[in-house]
């Protein structure tokens, strides 16, 4: 089982800090440090300090981590052409060594569209599809790659640079019951479902297995994974006190979903999610600055 963080910058944390907790998961022995892509807060709050760019942000840390692999959960469609996003992660994963990976997803948060005066289409699954087969395409090319689609045309691309991996890991998510699925099973190497009660999961799983045996892909080959809110504490007072941190209380946070206890708690959890077929657990930390939940949940996972 692979424990990754995940987090959401745009809620108000600087680079700097992004840093430190990228740093605060290396230490503590997480497998990755995977962030949001997106330019605006949600909720109410102070949004300063702003937005950071998450392939600026991943730039930066390739240089200033040493192991830990770095991610989107996931880019947007929306933001990036798929020619430039190819070469932005191909970049990145040369900076770091190879250890990028890119999470692809439709996008949703059309307010943050009108704030930055970004296009949001409607027919974006259309978008994603076109996406995905460009931008592997390109990393698998030999020679020139092109491409001719509905949203996109590649001509005679140098399909250059490469990635230092042979394949950079793709992660497709969501709880669709059928487009989602069949992208996964043909793209991607990581199929990903956040935010869902168990039950929820085990379906999500199934239709994903199923959807790579229909293509004659070995549902083995394709990794499943989780991504959850997560308060990790040794008692209830300090839990309480970081639930009051994200301006909720600790019974909210408790909703049959979210991961909230201490390390008999969260390693149940994890048996749990195990044994409906996850490979890799993501643990939305929402807290940036709080490094002592994230030496704290390393230990717990390590236990």
């Amino acid at each position: 089982m692979e424990h990754c963080l995940f987090t959401e910058p745009q809620q108000g944390f600087r680079y700097d800090e992004q840093l430190a907790f990228a740093r605060a998961g290396e230490d503590a022995g997480f497998h990755g440090f995977f962030r949001s892509d997106h330019y605006m807060r949600m909720g109410p709050g102070d949004p300063h300090p702003g937005p950071t760019d998450a392939w600026t942000t991943l730039a930066g840390l390739a240089r200033e981590t040493s192991r830990i692999r770095l991610g989107t959960l996931v880019s947007s469609v929306t933001y990036r052409v798929p020619g430039i996003l190819a070469i932005q992660v191909a970049q990145v994963d040369a900076m770091s060594g190879g250890r990028a990976e890119l999470g692809l997803g439709t996008g949703w948060f059309e307010q943050e569209h009108r704030a930055y005066g970004i296009p949001f289409p409607s027919r974006r699954f259309d978008i994603l599809e076109e996406q995905l087969a460009i931008v592997t395409g390109l990393w698998g090319a030999e020679g020139t790659f092109s491409f001719e689609g509905e949203h996109y045309t590649l001509e005679d691309s140098p399909a250059l640079p490469k990635p230092v991996q042979e394949r950079v890991p793709v992660i497709v998510g969501g709880n669709g019951p059928q487009r989602t699925p069949a992208l996964a099973a043909r793209y991607a190497t990581e199929y990903n479902i956040g935010f869902q009660p168990e039950e929820v999961i085990a379906a999500a799983f199934d239709r994903v297995r199923a959807a790579c045996a229909a293509i004659g892909r070995d549902p083995e080959t394709l990794k499943l994974s989780v991504a959850l809110p997560t308060l990790a504490a040794p008692d209830e007072a300090i839990l309480t006190r970081r639930a009051g941190a994200l301006g909720r209380p600790l019974d909210s946070f408790r909703n049959g979903v979210n991961i909230a206890g201490d390390a008999d708690v969260i390693r149940e959890k994890v048996a749990r999610l195990e044994a409906l077929g996850a490979q890799r657990v993501y643990f939305q930390l929402m807290d940036v600055r709080d490094l002592e939940q994230v030496a704290y949940l390393g230990e717990a996972l390590a236990g």
